[in-house]
């Protein structure tokens, strides 16, 4: 089995300018949106498409089901297929996802919809490994770091945006706008981008099969992966079981629980850093920077009586805290694997973000249990756990 699926020269210095690189850092925000906008929607649309308490839930994971696929299945394409054309496709296949969603009045046709929602959202994990094509070694983590940046605005402001859009119009109005958004989006992507076309020397099965092959050979990814996995695993813990903690502890609702939502925007600054920290050899020590930073969140939080202002403003620094950490660490991940060979980078991209996502949807489930079982208490013990491992993990590289 041959890996050199493509060849290819090295960038020019000036092949990634700063407007280049701000368009990809909000088209990945744009994107990246699409997967959390129904999180916060889950009561009214269950509501109006007749879903049981049981099956709301579903909402979610089939969005997230249908990401986790295209990782595997769409993703790797990018070491296949000239990469302009793919992402447009991609994000135009999401836009009809979305305009289906939006005149869904039963529940089968929204689900799926929402499965070919989340195979659209991966064009995001396209655009990092291309932006990392076309930027020099020499500023190659400062450029990923950016376009992450985009990412995790998308991420994080997602969830405030379709509660308030939800609240000032309907959930139909959230899927409507992002569709045409998309629409927008591709047509500018298509205008703007410059072509990357791999010299493909492989079939699309052969590309699939040598995945595997990847993961058992390439132990930095492992590594890196599974670093992030611990901090992906609590982030998705904390932001499942702390609006839970807000409405019943705090009676928030869900505009309140949306403008605690933004507090997690801060932690976006920490992509750009971490690219910087990543060019300079830094690596090592910001990694477990990073996961300090996300055990520590989960601890401040026993500060306070439950439902003090105190424990209030402890809730807003962990939410801080712990983005921060996850959102850095990602960047290093994403610098360190990036290096590894041009003519793979969207397979390991698509390796490294299974993993960490598998654990991340493994962490909102178990957190949901845990709150459940025991409240926050037993919730943010579980989610103080992950970092604690991945700090454990990091003590034998």
């Amino acid at each position: 089995m041959t890996m050199n699926a493509t060849i290819e020269t090295a960038p020019r210095p000036d092949a990634v300018s700063q407007r280049l690189t701000f368009v990809l850092a909000a088209a990945c925000g744009m994107v990246a949106a699409n997967i959390y906008y129904a999180q916060p929607l889950i009561a009214p649309i269950s509501a109006a498409l007749g879903l049981s308490h049981e099956a709301a839930g579903l909402i979610v994971t089939m969005t997230q089901i249908g990401y986790g696929v295209g990782l595997l299945f769409i993703v790797p394409l990018g070491d296949l297929v000239e990469n302009r054309a793919l992402i447009c496709s991609v994000i135009t296949l999401g836009a009809a996802a979305l305009l289906a969603a939006a005149f869904a009045t039963h529940a089968l046709p929204f689900l799926i919809a929402a499965l070919f929602v989340g195979l659209g959202s991966v064009a995001v994990q396209i655009i990092i490994p291309y932006a990392a094509h076309l930027a020099p070694e020499a500023i190659r983590g400062r450029v990923v770091g950016n376009v992450s940046t985009g990412l995790m605005l998308g991420i994080m402001l997602a969830r405030p945006v379709s509660s308030f859009v939800t609240a000032a119009a309907s959930w139909h109005a959230v899927f409507f706008c992002s569709a045409a958004l998309m629409i927008v989006l591709a047509a500018v992507l298509w205008m703007t981008l410059p072509k990357r076309k791999p010299v493909a020397r492989m079939h699309y099965g052969t590309l699939l099969l040598s995945m595997p092959h990847l993961a058992l050979t390439t132990p930095l990814l492992r590594r890196r992966a599974l670093y992030q996995a611990s901090l992906f695993g609590c982030f998705t813990l904390f932001w499942t079981v702390a609006p839970l903690q807000l409405a019943s502890e705090f009676g928030f609702t869900q505009r309140g629980i949306a403008l605690f939502a933004l507090a997690g925007v801060a932690g976006v600054f920490a992509a750009p850093i971490a690219g910087r920290l990543a060019d300079r050899g830094h690596s090592r020590i910001a990694t477990r920077v990073a996961m300090l930073l996300a055990a520590a969140g989960f601890l401040v939080t026993y500060l306070g009586a439950p439902g003090s202002m105190l424990n209030l403003a402890c809730l807003v620094v962990a939410a801080i805290a712990i983005d921060i950490g996850v959102q850095g660490n990602v960047v290093l991940g994403f610098r360190a694997i990036f290096v590894l060979g041009h003519e793979h980078r969207s397979r390991l991209n698509g390796l490294y973000m299974a993993t960490f996502f598998a654990a991340g949807a493994a962490g909102s489930a178990v957190g949901a249990w845990a709150f459940a079982q025991g409240g926050w208490t037993l919730a943010s013990a579980i989610g103080l756990a992950l970092p604690v491992a991945g700090l454990l993990y990091a003590a034998t590289e």
